[in-house]
């Protein structure tokens, strides 16, 4: 992205002069500096946080989450998504940014109550017999309230806060901005911010879709209908916008207001086995899982049910990645490095020459020797992933946002059985669910399914094949084929080319103003009368020199800038 393009993006909000004081607030007025993004506010002596540098006593992680909560919503739902994303950034910044909150002041109930006048005209009264004007919960996106529908069924209306969109889609519109500058001065990064911006972007436009949210509960719900532990909220469409949503209240506790000393034994592992099965039937048999299974998020009803609210946040995984990653950890359990590579390619856009190295695949094997001789009993799968991702890091490998999805959702719900079970073996419960996906790979009808599918795309190229050579057979008769090459960095052997055409030039003008010049002062001393040859022939020589001074100058500036 040019600079001007990002200047005409900044220049007409005021967002950007915000995020610089904040910048400058909490230490970091030097970086504002250095990037010399003050400058994009104009000529300004007297731009946001120029007066100091601020509190930059603190640790440079905590700082910079103090940043994204004042910043609000959209920084602080970014903070939250780069905590994910172990393979971007170091761990000990994700560690702090997962204490991001996005807790909020309370909108009064007459701003909610024209946000559902607009969405509902006229109907607002058919559809609901009331509204607590007291909220159940106020983030940083949408206010919860209590309510009631016309048939007397109990609900909860979700409501976007009054100007929350607005401001989101301002601030990814910096993000992306900000995201493409950043690419353009740093390009060791090892991941491309654009990209990583372009997929927050995904995420949170998402977030603040209600009927996306509504739309992964009802297909979670409809995943679990038949499952007596488990269940999701029922959404009622009729009062469900994309501002508004509304579901059925859930009546339970919050598993994160449960101690589990008021539980007995066979309760709290009851609650684990079934949050673990839940969670793991998501992520390996439906390919589609809540993405934030913590308890703030988890209810406990009667008879130790379980019940998954706030589907915002959700992944899916198609099922060729998912045998991928139970090769993942049948190649580490058996130290199969050569599998693993094929993973690492598969699953992300790695050189194969980067796999193909010495060092990567020594720290491939070192990291498979830590999980030797350990059955599938003791294996920390969510361990085992985040090592795996840190590794990818430091070899500047990018993987798909999905996959960390799901580290995220398996370490979350390994926090949830250590809090109320410690003693509890997540993998060893869940073993015999990946023994079944495991067996169904390899039996006879999976097996079946393949060769049919495999003969199906063959008899698909043999039909399609006489046309095809037809076609190429009529381009050679005509002599009318097209060569398309991609060469990559062309534009840097362009750049070279030029350049040493004008150098040869100028090089060429010079020697021949000196040779000219000595010519003429030379038949100027053989002459009889010293006069104007001799002279032009040194203005001949100072012109040459000039020439030199300016082509050395201008050979050296760019090289020094760059």
């Amino acid at each position: 992205m040019k600079i001007t393009a990002l200047k005409r993006t900044i220049s007409n909000t005021k967002r950007f002069a915000e995020i610089i004081a904040v910048l400058s607030k909490f230490g970091f007025r030097q970086l504002v500096v250095d990037t010399g993004l003050h400058r994009l506010l104009g000529n300004r002596e007297d731009w946001p946080g120029a007066a100091g540098n601020g509190d930059s006593t603190l640790p440079r992680p905590v700082r910079v989450r103090m940043v994204l909560e004042e910043l609000g919503p959209t920084f602080i739902k970014l903070g939250q998504t780069l905590s994910t994303r172990p393979d971007l950034i170091p761990p000990e910044w994700a560690q702090e940014l997962k204490k991001l909150q996005d807790n909020c002041r309370q909108v009064p109930f007459a701003e909610i109550e024209q946000v559902l006048n607009r969405e509902f005209p006229g109907r607002l009264e058919l559809l609901f017999r009331s509204i607590d004007e007291a909220p159940l919960a106020a983030a940083s996106i949408a206010q919860v309230h209590r309510a009631t529908l016309a048939d007397g069924t109990a609900a909860v209306v979700k409501v976007i806060r009054p100007g929350a969109r607005a401001l989101i889609e301002e601030d990814m519109a910096l993000v992306e901005s900000l995201a493409q500058l950043l690419e353009q001065y740093f390009s060791d990064l090892g991941y491309s911010p654009t990209a990583v911006s372009k997929e927050f972007s995904r995420e949170i436009l998402k977030e603040i879709n209600l009927v996306v949210e509504g739309q992964s509960t009802e297909r979670l719900r409809r995943y679990f209908e038949d499952d007596p532990k488990i269940s999701f909220p029922k959404v009622f469409w009729a009062a469900t916008t994309r501002n508004v949503l509304t579901m059925e209240e859930i009546r339970g506790r919050l598993l994160s207001t449960v101690s589990p000393e008021q539980l007995s034994p066979t309760e709290r592992r009851t609650i684990v086995a079934s949050g673990t099965d839940a969670v793991f039937k998501q992520c390996l048999r439906f390919g589609f899982f809540h993405a934030d299974p913590h308890p703030g998020n988890i209810f406990l009803l009667p008879g130790n049910r379980l019940c998954f609210i706030d589907c915002g946040m959700t992944g899916q995984l198609d099922r060729r990645t998912t045998d991928q990653l139970i090769d993942l950890v049948a190649g580490v359990v058996r130290g199969d490095i050569d599998r693993l590579c094929r993973v690492v390619i598969e699953l992300t856009d790695v050189d194969p020459a980067v796999t193909d190295g010495r060092d990567f695949r020594l720290e491939l094997r070192q990291l498979a020797e830590q999980f030797q001789n350990t059955d599938l009993q003791h294996l920390h799968i969510a361990g085992l992933l985040a090592d795996f991702f840190g590794m990818l890091q430091r070899y500047r490998i990018q993987c798909p946002g999905d996959l960390l999805l799901l580290t995220k959702a398996l370490t979350t719900i390994e926090g949830v059985a250590a809090h109320f079970d410690p003693s509890f073996d997540v993998l060893a419960h869940v073993e015999p669910q990946i023994e079944e996906i495991v067996e169904n790979r390899h039996s006879l009808a999976a097996i079946r399914k393949r060769v049919v599918k495999t003969l199906t795309s063959a008899l698909e190229l043999a039909e399609d094949l006489p046309g095809d050579l037809q076609r190429f057979l009529d381009h050679a008769r005509h002599s009318r084929f097209t060569l398309n090459l991609e060469l990559k960095r062309i534009e840097h052997l362009s750049e070279r080319i030029d350049s040493s055409s004008r150098i040869m030039g100028i090089a060429m003008i010079i020697a021949a103003l000196i040779v000219g010049s000595s010519i003429l002062i030379l038949a100027d001393r053989i002459g009889a009368e010293h006069g104007f040859i001799g002279t032009l022939g040194l203005l001949g020589l100072v012109l040459a020199g000039v020439n030199t001074a300016a082509f050395v100058i201008s050979y050296l500036l760019p090289r020094r800038h760059k």
